[in-house]
């Protein structure tokens, strides 16, 4: 196993412990603050089709930028992942009681069914403006450490083939996800912005 991939075996563990001790309030708090800044943030404002993760339990809450979304008229793409490869699709929601009927997967997250077949995918139709990302953590100089399952790395390889290159990317996060030094390799994909509640 090469040295890259036990350093982020390591530190995906950290920060599993960190998040793990975090209260609820304390999340809804940093995600209401991280929200304010993502609504006021001049690229989201001026992008019209925006891909958002809906959020699990140890991320930051994404559903009032859904909200926001629909309210300003922008285009919502959210992911459909493919167990047992690193394939996901970004799919577009209607409106959020589209989002509110979507099945549960076994992660406990929301995605459009493999048979929902009837959504535009982001780049068959035309390619993002803007793309929220996850992450376990972050640093400052854009590096972002995933789960492992290389999901949205693959995804913005694949954007960057497209005619109008890839998005620009935001990770939302936590305080307690941003990290010193993330480890990275050739495959990672650098984000060009995260935000944080930063330390007064």
């Amino acid at each position: 196993m090469s040295a890259v991939r036990a350093a982020k075996q390591a530190l995906r563990k950290e920060l599993k412990r960190r998040l793990a001790v975090l209260s609820a309030l304390d999340k809804q708090r940093q995600s209401q603050l991280v929200t304010q800044q993502l609504l006021t943030n001049p690229r989201y404002v001026s992008s019209q089709r925006v891909a958002i993760f809906l959020s699990m339990d140890d991320e930051v809450c994404t559903e009032e930028i859904i909200r926001d979304m629909f309210r300003r008229g922008k285009s919502c793409f959210i992911p459909r992942y493919y167990r047992g490869s690193s394939h996901m699709d970004m799919l577009k929601l209607s409106g959020l009681q589209d989002m509110e009927t979507l099945p549960l997967t076994s992660w406990n997250i929301r995605q459009p069914a493999d048979d929902d077949q009837g959504r535009e995918e982001a780049l068959s139709g035309g390619g993002l403006d803007l793309m929220l990302m996850p992450g376990l953590g972050f640093d400052r100089s854009g590096k972002r450490l995933g789960r492992g399952r290389g999901f949205y790395d693959t995804y913005l390889e694949r954007c960057s083939k497209l005619p109008r290159g890839k998005p620009y990317t935001i990770g939302l996060a936590f305080r307690e996800q941003i990290c010193q030094e993330i480890p990275v390799d050739d495959n990672d994909m650098l984000i060009d912005e995260v935000l944080y509640e930063e330390p007064r």
